[in-house]
């Protein structure tokens, strides 16, 4: 497997998506789809393959692109699609060409609702497409069941109808047509139920699903189970059926879409060909800046260099923003809602998660990079003198006063590194006194240090308020640190930071990689303190019990525990039991120790 192979395959997202395969002509032979790139892509190079066609197939591959989508059933539209377009070698025996089918309500009087894959301009208006054809043929089943649309092709003008031309067939009888060929249904009612089958064709089950359920209890209190279990499976079926596709429209949409995302040094610009509402074909670059480009630039230089590259003339392209280009016959649309608004959309998304994307890997080849980067950012956030690469973070830990300890972890290059972190007893604080624990375990982590000649941390976060920021400032300025190094509080508010002798917090934003960091610290000094205190409560608890017994020492402890497993058991032992165990002379204290602790 290739180095490129290797890095794509580490930083594939775990989303839905289609997948290309490429030779080493840059050719693609393969199309697949994913509910789940990561586990999907790295199945084809993780285990065996039993047909001979799929090992040769892995063999080839010397590149992978792919696409993000929404959802799993958009994987199979756009599978579709891109098959269709790129005739890959390795899709051509596996695959049909079947389009996935539509529902279309007939431009006609007393219009039909049926199934179809052929999409006709005549005025008809097509809802999908879908990707499962048993959830449309339950929808169309009890859609006609509960509002007899009828089901023939006659040619029900007013003027045939008024002059008798039909009569009403089996479907009337068995009261699956209300008979609007012989004028038993009018017009106007049999209408109004149309526009109610299109807000369900639209998403909007509700309005059929309290009809069907107010037939299922009806169907019950008769006895006909069966027929209401029908009913309810039908209704699950309807209920799960669509979701609105971003990569398939039931417009008839021929257009570009572009769409931009941008780092210090880079602009990355993703580009969607859509031909008669579906997407053929995407790809996203990357552009380096040379000097101060703006978006508007950057953007018609990647619209100018697609559209040479695949040959595109469509007369409008979607964007974000209006680039700095004219070209001849285009329009240029920045929609706000709708079809082309969610196609800009999917643009988005893979444009973000091709830089997301660039940067992991970029990081994998320079692990440095990262720990620059994040903490670039950390000092400029935190408006630090230095560049943090060490920082150490400190917690105290106590429970209603009882066993007070505290815990320093230690970051090094953004990461943790466990082989420094150090656990403190409390010596000289009596009770619950935060502060003054804060100032004892300061004061000790640095004077060590100093003493050792070991390097200080260029940040030392304090978790709590002012409070405790302020008790640790007084340990520093003991020993001579104050202001040598730089000391931060963190308030229960993650993103409120304090800085010594100034009240007022400095706020983070949510999102930023510096409140990530911090909340990592924070995080990883209260398990590492809470793990300690619970591990030295723990012992506390049992030594306090048994310790106090004459005769009773560590080996003696052991064994009642290892038998009895509690100091509950012990004390609910028989005798003769406890004297079998450690000889009767300890077994009569262990008694004695009984009946005084009664």
């Amino acid at each position: 497997m290739t180095d490129e192979l290797k890095h794509t395959l580490a930083i594939i997202p775990h989303q839905p998506g289609c997948y290309q395969f490429y030779d080493e002509n840059e050719t693609v032979i393969y199309v697949g789809k994913a509910k789940d790139l990561k586990k999907r892509v790295s199945s084809y190079f993780n285990k065996y393959h039993d047909q001979p066609k799929t090992r040769i197939l892995v063999r080839r591959i010397r590149k992978i692109k792919y696409i993000v989508v929404n959802s799993e059933e958009d994987t199979f539209l756009l599978e579709n699609n891109l098959i269709k377009q790129l005739q890959p070698r390795y899709n051509v025996m596996l695959k049909d060409d079947k389009s996935y089918p539509y529902i279309v309500v007939k431009n006609e009087y007393f219009p039909r609702i049926y199934k179809t894959r052929n999409v006709v301009k005549d005025g008809s208006r097509y809802f999908g497409p879908f990707t499962s054809v048993q959830s449309v043929n339950a929808l169309l089943d009890l859609v006609r069941k509960v509002y007899k649309i009828r089901t023939c092709r006659l040619n029900l003008t007013p003027e045939n109808i008024a002059a008798g031309k039909f009569k009403v067939c089996l479907e009337y009888h068995i009261k699956r047509c209300e008979g609007p060929c012989e004028g038993l249904q009018s017009l106007d009612q049999y209408n109004k139920n149309v526009e109610e089958i299109i807000e369900i064709l639209k998403g909007n089950v509700s309005i059929i699903e309290k009809q069907v359920v107010e037939r299922m209890h009806a169907l019950a209190e008769e006895m006909r189970f069966e027929e209401a279990n029908e009913l309810k499976e039908k209704l699950i079926l309807i209920q799960n059926f669509r979701q609105k596709s971003q990569v398939v429209s039931n417009i008839d949409l021929n257009l570009d879409v572009f769409s931009i995302e941008e780092s210090e040094s880079s602009a990355f610009i993703n580009y969607l060909h859509v031909v008669k509402g579906a997407v053929i074909q995407a790809y996203t670059f990357e552009y380096k800046k040379r000097l101060d480009e703006s978006r508007q630039e950057l953007l018609g230089l990647g619209v100018v260099e697609m559209r040479q590259r695949f040959g595109s003339e469509m007369k409008e392209i979607i964007v974000p923003i209006i680039p700095e280009l004219k070209l001849s016959g285009v329009t240029f649309t920045v929609p706000q809602r709708g079809e082309k608004k969610k196609l800009l959309a999917l643009s988005e998304m893979n444009v973000k998660q091709y830089k997301v994307d660039k940067l992991k890997k970029a990081e994998m080849l320079n692990p440095e990079q990262r720990a620059t980067r994040i903490l670039t950012t950390v000092q400029k956030d935190l408006r630090l003198k230095e560049m943090p690469w060490h920082i150490e973070c400190f917690d105290n830990s106590n429970i209603q006063g009882t066993n007070p300890v505290a815990a320093c972890v230690v970051f090094k290059k953004a990461k943790p590194a466990k082989k420094e972190y150090r656990h403190y007893n409390i010596k000289s604080v009596v009770g619950p006194d935060d502060y003054a624990s804060m100032r004892e375990v300061v004061e000790r982590r640095y004077s060590r240090l100093i003493n050792e000649g070991s390097p200080l941390p260029q940040l030392i976060v304090v978790d709590g308020g002012k409070g405790q920021l302020h008790a640790a400032i007084e340990s520093l300025q003991k020993i001579g640190l104050k202001g040598k190094t730089a000391v931060i509080g963190i308030a229960e508010r993650l993103e409120e930071i304090y800085y010594p002798n100034d009240p007022v917090p400095l706020y983070i934003d949510k999102n930023s990689e510096t409140l990530k960091l911090i909340q990592q610290l924070r995080d990883e000094a209260h398990r590492f303190g809470l793990a300690f205190h619970r591990k030295k409560r723990s012992k506390t608890q049992v030594a306090s019990e048994l310790d106090g017994i004459e005769g009773i020492g560590p080996a003696t402890k052991k064994k009642l525990l290892s038998h009895f497993k509690s100091i509950k058991r012990i004390k609910e032992a028989d005798d003769q039991e406890v004297k079998n165990l450690i000889g009767k002379s300890k077994g009569e204290n262990i008694r004695k120790w009984i009946e005084n602790s009664k």
